[in-house]
């Protein structure tokens, strides 16, 4: 069997390719047949995500570890992506620049755009989503580890919880155990939804700990599973709140460095994402307005604190003062 075994040492190695042998076997049954996840998961109704198993990780001893690794399961014979698990440290996070991943077309890939309904720039409806995120591992073109994904599922169904994830392992130090699984019905190529799995080693489970199902949708449009194409929904009528946020930019349109905007000056000082116009050199939260009128080509997107811009020579917006 193939598998993708991440930036580990040697010894992790082994252990990862250990591993690896038991999660195939894993993965073998739960393309087998019907998951406990999948027949648990209530319909959609307004929430980008949902609890499963009363919030519950359903990770074994044998898998908890503190060795850091990632594992990417082999495409099935339909090229879907299967589960991806990691124990995620430090020192899998990147340490350079994210790269394009254009080049990847994972299956169900039928894009349109949907301006008033997507909040993006373009309003493309799919994204290519990283089922661990860029973020965690810093893995890029990595076709095990990409689907089609809606901008909503992407932004504001994983999104939250890989931030938490990120943020918890950047300022302890531990290790978190996490599990992506897509959840495809039948044959579909597009996933209805990805299940996330995430608990923190060294403190069990105290700083990190949940299971919850993300859903593959958009409200306003009507998506065919079978193959990824899509359609306004002409009895859709769009509520807006307050505080909903938008993310723009990213490649295309179609992919997105998934962190959330500062929500207060406390969420920044902890390490957050900024927008940075690298022709001004000034820094802007991500629901800032000049962010919609900013130039592809001259945006930057920055995950760390305000005062570290600010000493790499970049000053703060005044419209949004981030």
């Amino acid at each position: 069997m193939r598998t993708y075994l991440g930036k580990v040492g040697f010894a992790n190695r082994i252990f990862a390719l250990l591993l690896a042998l038991s999660l195939g076997m894993s993965s073998f049954l739960f393309w087998s047949v019907k998951t406990h996840a999948e027949e648990e998961i209530p319909a959609y109704s307004g929430s980008a995500s949902v609890e499963l198993n009363e919030n519950v990780p359903g990770f074994t001893t044998e898998e908890i570890t503190t060795k850091s690794y990632e594992y990417y399961g082999e495409l099935d014979k339909q090229g879907r992506c299967t589960p991806a698990m990691a124990c995620l440290g430090k020192d899998l996070m990147p340490t350079e620049e994210r790269q394009s991943i254009s080049m990847v077309k994972p299956t169900g890939w039928k894009q349109n755009k949907y301006p008033g309904l997507v909040d993006s720039d373009p309003p493309y409806l799919y994204n290519r989503c990283h089922m661990i995120g860029f973020q965690l591992t810093g893995e890029n073109a990595n076709e095990q580890n990409l689907i089609t994904g809606t901008r909503y599922m992407n932004v504001e169904g994983m999104l939250p919880y890989e931030n938490g994830v990120a943020d918890y392992v950047r300022s302890t130090g531990n290790h978190v155990m996490y599990r992506v699984t897509p959840v495809f019905e039948g044959k579909n190529l597009l996933c209805s939804g990805v299940q996330i799995e995430a608990y923190s080693v060294e403190d069990k489970g105290k700083g990190i700990s949940f299971n919850v199902y993300c859903y593959n949708v958009q409200p306003g449009v009507i998506i065919n599973y079978t193959n990824g194409s899509n359609k306004a929904d002409p009895n859709y009528k769009k509520s807006v709140s307050a505080d909903e946020f938008v993310v723009t930019g990213g490649t295309g349109g179609t992919t997105v460095d998934r962190s959330a905007p500062a929500k207060s000056n406390d969420a920044a000082s902890s390490g957050t994402t900024y927008v940075v116009n690298k022709n001004s050199k000034k820094f802007h939260n991500p629901t800032c307005d000049s962010v919609k009128d900013m130039k592809e080509k001259n945006k930057m997107y920055y995950e760390g604190t305000r005062d570290e811009l600010i000493q790499q020579g970049y000053d703060p917006c005044k419209r949004c003062n981030p």
